[in-house]
Protein backbone atom coordinates (compact mmCIF):
# COMPACT_ATOMS: atom_id res chain seq x y z
CA UNK A 1 0.00 0.00 0.00
CA UNK A 2 1.35 3.22 -1.04
CA UNK A 3 1.92 5.52 1.71
CA UNK A 4 1.30 9.71 1.55
CA UNK A 5 1.70 12.62 2.95
CA UNK A 6 -0.59 15.08 3.81
CA UNK A 7 -4.45 15.89 3.18
CA UNK A 8 -3.82 16.33 -0.62
CA UNK A 9 -1.76 15.48 -3.50
CA UNK A 10 1.27 18.12 -3.96
CA UNK A 11 0.18 18.63 -7.49
CA UNK A 12 -3.02 20.07 -5.76
CA UNK A 13 -1.55 22.24 -3.25
CA UNK A 14 0.75 23.38 -6.11
CA UNK A 15 -2.22 24.46 -8.32
CA UNK A 16 -4.39 25.97 -5.66
CA UNK A 17 -0.82 27.85 -4.90
CA UNK A 18 -0.46 29.29 -8.38
CA UNK A 19 -4.15 29.87 -8.78
CA UNK A 20 -4.13 31.85 -5.47
CA UNK A 21 -0.93 33.86 -6.67
CA UNK A 22 -2.53 34.82 -9.61
CA UNK A 23 -5.88 36.05 -7.98
CA UNK A 24 -3.66 37.80 -5.66
CA UNK A 25 -2.03 39.44 -8.56
CA UNK A 26 -5.17 40.23 -9.75
CA UNK A 27 -6.64 42.19 -6.60
CA UNK A 28 -3.64 43.95 -6.69
CA UNK A 29 -2.94 45.15 -10.53
CA UNK A 30 -7.42 45.70 -10.73
CA UNK A 31 -9.01 45.69 -7.86
CA UNK A 32 -11.89 47.03 -8.66
CA UNK A 33 -12.67 44.91 -11.58
CA UNK A 34 -11.42 41.89 -9.47
CA UNK A 35 -13.64 42.39 -6.91
CA UNK A 36 -16.76 42.98 -9.51
CA UNK A 37 -15.53 39.90 -10.76
CA UNK A 38 -15.84 38.52 -7.15
CA UNK A 39 -19.04 39.52 -5.97
CA UNK A 40 -20.58 38.81 -9.84
CA UNK A 41 -19.45 35.01 -9.00
CA UNK A 42 -20.78 35.11 -5.58
CA UNK A 43 -24.21 36.22 -7.03
CA UNK A 44 -23.77 33.34 -9.65
CA UNK A 45 -22.94 30.95 -7.14
CA UNK A 46 -26.16 31.97 -4.74
CA UNK A 47 -28.46 31.62 -7.63
CA UNK A 48 -27.49 28.03 -8.47
CA UNK A 49 -26.90 27.24 -4.96
CA UNK A 50 -30.47 28.47 -4.57
CA UNK A 51 -31.69 26.26 -7.60
CA UNK A 52 -29.85 23.17 -6.41
CA UNK A 53 -31.50 23.51 -3.11
CA UNK A 54 -35.05 23.54 -4.64
CA UNK A 55 -33.52 20.58 -6.80
CA UNK A 56 -32.84 18.44 -3.73
CA UNK A 57 -36.92 18.45 -2.55
CA UNK A 58 -36.89 15.78 -4.96
CA UNK A 59 -34.90 13.32 -2.68
CA UNK A 60 -34.93 15.10 0.59
CA UNK A 61 -38.18 16.45 2.20
CA UNK A 62 -36.10 16.64 5.25
CA UNK A 63 -36.74 20.51 6.98
CA UNK A 64 -38.51 21.55 3.24
CA UNK A 65 -39.57 25.17 5.21
CA UNK A 66 -36.21 26.20 5.67
CA UNK A 67 -35.21 24.99 2.59
CA UNK A 68 -37.38 26.47 0.47
CA UNK A 69 -36.97 29.92 2.30
CA UNK A 70 -33.43 29.53 1.88
CA UNK A 71 -33.47 28.46 -1.63
CA UNK A 72 -35.72 31.38 -2.56
CA UNK A 73 -33.47 34.04 -0.64
CA UNK A 74 -30.40 32.63 -2.42
CA UNK A 75 -32.27 33.14 -5.70
CA UNK A 76 -33.66 36.38 -5.31
CA UNK A 77 -30.01 37.27 -4.00
CA UNK A 78 -28.43 35.99 -6.57
CA UNK A 79 -30.90 37.61 -9.44
CA UNK A 80 -29.86 40.92 -7.47
CA UNK A 81 -25.80 40.69 -7.34
CA UNK A 82 -26.44 39.52 -11.36
CA UNK A 83 -28.82 42.06 -12.25
CA UNK A 84 -26.76 45.19 -10.25
CA UNK A 85 -23.03 43.74 -10.06
CA UNK A 86 -21.77 47.21 -9.65
CA UNK A 87 -24.24 48.30 -6.63
CA UNK A 88 -24.28 44.67 -5.24
CA UNK A 89 -20.16 44.93 -4.83
CA UNK A 90 -20.15 48.40 -3.19
CA UNK A 91 -23.36 47.20 -0.76
CA UNK A 92 -22.03 43.56 0.13
CA UNK A 93 -18.13 45.42 0.86
CA UNK A 94 -19.95 47.83 2.72
CA UNK A 95 -22.28 45.85 5.38
CA UNK A 96 -19.85 43.40 5.44
CA UNK A 97 -17.21 46.07 6.84
CA UNK A 98 -19.75 47.04 8.97
CA UNK A 99 -20.87 43.61 9.97
CA UNK A 100 -17.51 42.92 10.88
CA UNK A 101 -17.08 46.51 13.00
CA UNK A 102 -19.86 45.56 15.39
CA UNK A 103 -18.63 42.43 15.69
CA UNK A 104 -14.90 43.29 16.84
CA UNK A 105 -17.01 46.24 19.15
CA UNK A 106 -19.54 43.58 20.79
CA UNK A 107 -16.30 41.07 20.98
CA UNK A 108 -14.00 43.65 22.17
CA UNK A 109 -16.57 44.64 25.16
CA UNK A 110 -16.92 40.51 25.79
CA UNK A 111 -13.08 40.39 26.31
CA UNK A 112 -13.32 43.25 28.55
CA UNK A 113 -15.98 42.31 30.52
CA UNK A 114 -13.94 38.81 31.26
CA UNK A 115 -10.73 40.33 31.74
CA UNK A 116 -12.20 42.62 35.05
CA UNK A 117 -14.31 39.58 35.69
CA UNK A 118 -11.22 37.33 36.05
CA UNK A 119 -8.51 39.34 36.46
CA UNK A 120 -7.35 38.86 33.28
CA UNK A 121 -4.22 40.92 31.03
CA UNK A 122 -4.24 39.13 28.08
CA UNK A 123 -8.45 39.32 27.47
CA UNK A 124 -8.40 42.89 28.58
CA UNK A 125 -5.96 44.00 25.61
CA UNK A 126 -7.80 41.55 23.47
CA UNK A 127 -10.54 43.38 24.80
CA UNK A 128 -9.19 46.73 23.81
CA UNK A 129 -7.30 45.54 20.26
CA UNK A 130 -11.10 44.74 19.04
CA UNK A 131 -12.91 47.05 20.20
CA UNK A 132 -10.35 49.94 18.44
CA UNK A 133 -10.08 47.77 15.38
CA UNK A 134 -14.46 47.75 15.08
CA UNK A 135 -14.55 51.44 15.93
CA UNK A 136 -12.25 52.07 13.19
CA UNK A 137 -14.00 49.92 10.58
CA UNK A 138 -16.93 51.93 11.64
CA UNK A 139 -15.45 55.12 11.58
CA UNK A 140 -14.20 55.12 8.44
CA UNK A 141 -15.91 52.19 6.57
CA UNK A 142 -15.64 53.80 2.91
CA UNK A 143 -11.78 53.50 3.51
CA UNK A 144 -11.89 49.98 4.79
CA UNK A 145 -13.32 48.97 1.21
CA UNK A 146 -11.51 50.95 -0.63
CA UNK A 147 -8.25 48.88 0.61
CA UNK A 148 -10.49 45.48 1.22
CA UNK A 149 -9.58 44.04 -2.56
CA UNK A 150 -5.72 45.18 -1.15
CA UNK A 151 -6.04 42.94 1.92
CA UNK A 152 -7.62 40.46 0.00
CA UNK A 153 -4.83 40.28 -2.71
CA UNK A 154 -2.42 40.18 0.34
CA UNK A 155 -4.55 36.72 1.74
CA UNK A 156 -4.02 35.52 -1.59
CA UNK A 157 -0.56 36.03 -2.35
CA UNK A 158 0.55 34.82 1.07
CA UNK A 159 -1.59 31.58 0.68
CA UNK A 160 -0.80 30.87 -2.23
CA UNK A 161 3.27 31.10 -1.78
CA UNK A 162 2.86 29.36 0.91
CA UNK A 163 0.05 26.75 -0.61
CA UNK A 164 3.40 26.22 -3.70
CA UNK A 165 6.29 25.90 -1.24
CA UNK A 166 4.22 23.55 1.22
CA UNK A 167 3.32 21.48 -2.21
CA UNK A 168 7.15 21.00 -3.17
CA UNK A 169 7.85 20.06 0.76
CA UNK A 170 4.98 17.16 0.59
CA UNK A 171 6.26 16.02 -2.59
CA UNK A 172 9.58 15.51 -1.13
CA UNK A 173 8.76 13.88 1.55
CA UNK A 174 6.08 11.25 -0.39
CA UNK A 175 9.02 10.55 -2.14
CA UNK A 176 11.33 9.46 0.73
CA UNK A 177 8.39 7.23 1.93
CA UNK A 178 8.54 5.09 -1.28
Amino acid sequence: MKQSLGLYPWWVLLIWGILAIFIGMMFFSTPGVTTLIFITLLGAFWFVGGIFSLASLAVDRSQMGWKIVLAILNIIVGIIILAYPLYSTLFLLSFFVIFVGVWACITGCVHLYQAFASKDAGNGLLGIFSLIFGILLLAFPIETVVILPFVAGAFCLIIGIAAVVVSFTVKKANAALT
